[in-house]
């Protein structure tokens, strides 16, 4: 039996919409001693882990109505949830999608049909992990903007398009990834940052340039590229417009001040 190295009973989330998958884990999981929730697709799994904290979950990545990527967006922009562990548990075993799990805020991808043991295995060592971490303050949370849905809906749709800007997704397809539609995610946009969703993504790609301008020596060509721009001159056009220099100017300019300092 696996156990964490602390009395308290841990509560594991499980979300999958197979019913044959779910009683295979809550066996499972019983016999480990934990105490198990279910939910059925990922909306239901984001509204149970906003309403009973799990200590860690487990979400499968194909399901109706929202699927486990969309899931995971929003559980990690919600400050309520955004530190629980999620292990994704997905017959889907593409480099791709193993990816796609882990950079969206995933601890750990485990593949369908998996061996119980070092399911129970994995379970153990991120739940330990999270016991050993520092001990720290516990950080403030926003409660307006953890229990406002169209609040975190925006937070996800950010973090989406920051992580994202040399090859964006459409709109549409940036809306369905964090469990709406193109034309409430653009009427979210304006009332919670005051701008449309392209402009958003203009200053996120300005904002980027700088700091690569600032701290790296990647070619202005280059780094165009690396924010979404198809060339230098459309970057240097764009940059211009908002800062009042030329990329190289701006780069010339920082780190002269950098030796200076």
């Amino acid at each position: 039996m696996y156990l964490t190295n602390d009395a308290r009973v841990h509560s594991i989330l499980i979300v999958d919409d197979s019913a044959f998958e779910q009683r295979m884990l809550v066996d499972l999981l019983s016999e480990q001693a934990y105490r198990v929730a279910v939910a059925f697709n990922g909306l239901q799994g984001y509204q149970l882990a906003l309403a009973d904290r799990p200590d860690l979950i487990l979400l499968d990545v194909r399901m109706p109505n929202m699927d486990g990527y969309t899931a995971c967006r929003l559980l990690k922009a919600n400050p309520v949830t955004h530190d629980i562990p999620i292990i994704f548990l997905s017959g889907a075993d593409a480099v791709e999608d193993r990816i796609m799990g882990l950079s969206i805020g995933g601890v750990d991808y485990v593949s369908k049909p998996f061996t119980p043991g070092e399911l129970a295995a994995r379970i153990h060592v991120h739940l330990n992990l999270i016991r050993r971490a520092p001990e720290a303050a516990p950080a403030s949370v926003d409660e307006a903007a953890a229990s406002d849905p169209d609040a975190v809906t925006v937070s996800a749709a950010k973090r989406l398009i920051s992580d994202n800007l040399a090859a964006l997704p459409s709109l549409a397809e940036i809306a369905r990834s964090v469990g709406t539609y193109r034309e409430k995610l653009s009427l979210l946009f304006r009332e919670h940052t005051g701008m449309t969703v392209f402009a958003f993504i203009r200053e996120e790609r300005i904002a980027r340039s700088l700091e690569l301008l600032r701290d790296t020596d990647i070619d202005v060509q280059d780094i165009a590229l690396l924010v979404g721009f198809n060339n230098a001159g459309n970057f240097a056009t764009a940059f211009r417009e908002k800062t009042g220099q030329t990329p190289s100017a701006y780069r010339h300019s920082a780190q002269t001040q950098a030796k200076d300092s």
